[in-house]
């Protein structure tokens, strides 16, 4: 499965607290169990479409080898949990989709 992640951070964030999200978010993709990792801030080089959302800050999206492996991510990941614990106080709004791919 694929799980997606959209980011829209404060817009009054520090240089500093923008650098600690994509350390902290930098991490999460470097955990051993995932299939597929990618991160990154919005592309606002491609051209501007109707159907193309650009308002969003940072993505995230994770490939998990199994349902088990998300529930775990979801739950007792310690990982998971610092990067939650350590940014929710950088965004404002976050937006998940899940895949089953």
């Amino acid at each position: 499965m694929f799980h997606c992640v959209y980011f829209w951070l404060k817009k009054d964030l520090s240089a500093a607290d923008r650098q600690l999200f994509q350390d902290e978010l930098a991490l999460v993709t470097q955990l051993p169990y995932l299939g597929l990792a990618v991160m990154g801030p919005a592309c606002h080089e491609a051209p501007a479409r109707p159907v193309t959302d650009r308002s969003w800050d940072w993505s995230l999206i994770l490939k998990f080898n199994s349902m088990a492996d998300h529930d775990f991510y979801q739950g007792p990941c310690l990982d998971h949990q610092r990067f939650v614990n350590t940014c929710k106080s950088l965004w404002d709004k976050v937006v998940i989709y899940d895949t089953a791919a």
